[in-house]
């Protein structure tokens, strides 16, 4: 896998329909970025089995997906995610998960029947994401698709397990920012000229009703952020016009 294009997935009616508010995004974002990845894409979907089936075969089109999913894997009939992964992910077939079956039994007992000990029917080859609160199992398939409860005190801590197993640090990033004073049309021609290796970024501001843009590059190549940014520059200097640059963290 080249740079791992991280997604989450956000599984849950009650978000989007107000009885929930979400508490999943800002913490997979941050705890990409503590480890200096970024967020690919973010999806926030309702419990419709046609709309995840469809957002997890359009990430499982992505050679270099990761994904986090959140919700759906729990006992009730809402609870999509395990048949649905398999779907998409394998061969559509749920089978008991011996250590699961085991840890339910051990929690539950006779009241694991009939419905609990369904939490433990997953995707062929899956392994188990450890639940710090019950003991009640997240489970991933390829070492890339990680699969999460819908409650956070339980999800987040199998995130950072994922994490710090798979993927702990990420390439360096070189990063070169400025602020000028102009819209971001004057730099269009500079723009165009990007290498595809150059992630740039250009965000346009108003001060005092004065057009500004910010102009951002980044590469894993740091002598290519350095030319890309000069490129900018240059421009800038040619048309006498104003910047500020920018300290990256």
């Amino acid at each position: 896998m080249k740079t791992p294009h991280f997604y989450a997935v956000i599984i849950g009616s009650e978000i989007l329909n107000g009885r929930r508010e979400d508490k999943h995004f800002l913490y997979i974002r941050d705890a990409l970025l503590r480890l200096g990845h970024t967020l690919f894409s973010s999806f926030t979907i309702k419990d419709d089995p046609l709309l995840i089936h469809n957002t997890f075969a359009m990430i499982k089109n992505d050679s270099n997906a990761v994904m986090f999913s959140f919700g759906g894997i729990g006992s009730t009939p809402d609870d999509l995610t395990r048949q649905i992964a398999a779907d998409v992910f394998s061969d559509g077939i749920l089978v008991p998960h011996e250590q699961f079956t085991r840890d339910i039994m051990e929690r539950f007992g006779d009241a694991a029947y009939p419905h609990r000990i369904h939490m433990a029917d997953l995707p062929k080859n899956s392994l188990l994401l450890p639940n710090v609160v019950n003991n009640m199992s997240g489970f991933y398939l390829e070492d890339r698709y990680f699969f999460m409860p819908g409650f956070p005190e339980m999800s987040h801590p199998m995130v950072e397990e994922a994490l710090t197993k798979f993927y702990p640090q990420a390439t360096k990033t070189y990063r070169r920012t400025l602020i000028a004073q102009t819209s971001e049309n004057t730099l269009i021609d500079v723009m165009e000229k990007m290498d595809t290796r150059v992630d740039f970024s250009s965000l346009p501001m108003i001060n005092g009703g004065n057009p500004m843009v910010e102009i951002s590059v980044a590469s894993e190549e740091e002598e290519l952020c350095e030319y890309s940014f000069h490129l900018f520059v240059e421009a800038l200097k040619a048309k006498s016009i104003s910047y500020e640059m920018i300290k990256n963290n």
